[in-house]
Order: structure tokens, then C-alpha cells, then sequence
């Protein structure tokens, strides 16, 4: 409540630095509120209210590289405090209400393959660096697992990405590219929101996709329908998406949680369990 507080707070003093009209309630996500307004032309937009961290910062940058192309438009940034005025999408009708998963699943990988055609600017955090940073980390949670499946399952995901660890990729990657992220729109029929911005190879993009709507099924298929749709070798996009179980995995052993369950399924499957 505090940093919601916060935000609308600075909410105020954007809206008359940059002329606008709030014409709507706040909506609020798990590290961002965002507030629809109407520029001094018109136009309406959406005020992004966040701090700058780890996981949002590039944003704006990595926008302004993508240009909209297949993401929403960046229309301003003050990137010493995170704000963001950007193209207004319809925020009711995400990807997510597709009930046909798998059509769902095809339209993300395409707007996945155009993003991760785009080669990531100087200056973006790396893929690299994240993989050596999981080994670092790696061994205290595993001493800390009580399971021996769970280390084992840690144990494989931590070998699969040391077979492609040493060509992390250069494109620009959302890193949390799911249903939910992607939202109709009057310029194209669906634009992608939110990035997480880092450089990197295509295959790491895939996990989110394959946990959003789990209970769904049809995971093999979903798998390779994206696979194919951004033209990776399979086997490269099976180890970097055991290194995203593990990077999740770490987070959550480091802040006293059990592996997720649905990423661990996910997990097995790749590894032929």
C-alpha cells in the first residue's frame, strides 16, 4: 500500500509535467500502477508509474529499439524515475481470453519471433551473466533441499544449461512474455506489454508460455509450435527453458519456498521423465 501510494503520488506530478487527463480508475500490478489518460492533442495513453529495479530496468530502451513492432508504442520516459506514457491498448481483452490455447500459443510465437529478431542494444543486461550467476548460486540451495528428487531436478536443469551456457545470444529478449502480456489493439490486432528487457538467446523466452495456462495441457505442442515459430534448434530451446525452471528455482529456495510444481512438471517433461 505504501508503494501504491507512492505511485499515484508521483502519478500527479506527471500527469501536469506532461499535460495529460486521467480519465480513468488506476490499475494496478504487482510492481507498477498505471493510470489511462488523454494527452493535450487527444490521444489517449497510459501512465506507467514504477520504481527502477532489477526487473524494470531497459524498459524504455528497449521499446524505443523494438519501435513498436509488434509492442506497444512508446510515446514518452523519464528514465531516472521509470515512468513511462505509452500507446493505450485495450486492457480487457488480453491474449489470455483466446479459449483456443494453441491459437493463443501461435499468436504469441509470432509476436515472439519479430521481438527476438531485433538485436539487443549496448548497455542491456546479459544472458550470460544471469547463467554464470545461477551456478554461483547454485550449490548453497541445493545443500539447502531437503528432496532428493528436487536436487536432482536442479541438478539436470544445471546441466542442461552448461551445454549452451557459452552462447548466451545477443537479441533483445522480453523474458516474461505470456497471455497475459499481450493485449488487443487498434494498430495491430494484438501488441506485446511489459518486457523485462535482457540480451540473449531466443530459446530463453519460452517457459512463461508453457506456465500460463498449464492446466491447459497440450505442452508438447505448445513447445514446438513456438520452436518452430522462431526457427531455434530444439534441443537449444529444451536447455534454456530447464534454465528458466532454475532460475525460478533459485529465486524461490532463496526466499524459503518448494520449487513450483507446475515448473517442475514442465521440467520433466523436457527431460524425458
Amino acid at each position: 500500500m505504501v508503494r501504491y501510494a507512492r505511485l499515484l503520488e508521483r502519478g500527479e506530478e506527471f500527469l501536469e509535467r506532461w499535460d495529460l487527463r486521467q480519465e480513468g480508475a488506476p490499475m494496478s500490478g504487482r510492481v507498477s500502477v498505471v493510470l489511462p489518460v488523454v494527452r493535450a492533442d487527444g490521444t489517449r495513453a497510459a501512465l506507467k508509474l514504477q520504481d527502477v529495479d532489477d526487473e524494470t530496468a531497459g524498459e524504455g530502451l528497449a521499446l524505443r529499439t523494438w519501435g513498436g513492432d509488434g509492442v506497444v508504442r512508446l510515446l514518452d520516459e523519464d528514465a531516472e524515475t521509470g515512468t513511462l506514457l505509452l500507446e493505450r491498448l485495450d486492457e480487457g481483452r488480453p491474449l489470455a481470453a483466446v479459449p483456443d490455447v494453441m491459437k493463443a500459443t501461435g499468436i504469441l510465437a509470432e509476436l515472439l519471433a519479430r521481438l527476438t529478431a531485433v538485436p539487443a542494444p549496448e548497455g542491456m543486461r546479459r544472458l550470460g551473466d544471469i547463467a554464470a550467476g545461477m551456478f554461483e548460486r547454485l550449490p548453497p540451495v541445493l545443500k539447502s533441499l531437503e528432496d532428493q528428487g528436487d536436487r536432482r531436478l536442479l541438478e539436470d536443469c544445471a546441466a542442461a544449461v552448461r551445454e549452451v551456457a557459452g552462447e548466451p545470444g545477443d537479441r533483445l529478449l522480453h523474458w516474461d512474455l505470456h497471455f497475459e502480456n499481450v493485449l488487443a489493439a487498434d494498430r495491430e490486432p494484438w501488441l506485446v506489454i511489459d518486457p523485462k528487457p535482457l540480451a540473449g538467446d531466443p530459446c530463453f523466452e519460452l517457459l512463461p508460455a508453457l506456465w500460463n495456462r498449464f492446466e491447459e495441457g497440450q505442452l508438447p505442442r505448445r513447445f514446438d509450435l513456438m520452436t518452430e515459430a522462431l526457427g531455434v534448434d530444439r534441443e537449444g530451446a529444451r536447455a534454456w527453458t530447464l534454465g528458466r525452471v532454475l532460475q525460478n528455482s533459485l529465486w524461490l529456495v532463496e526466499e524459503g519456498e518448494g520449487l513450483d510444481a507446475e515448473q517442475a512438471a514442465i521440467a520433466r517433461l523436457l527431460l524425458g521423465r
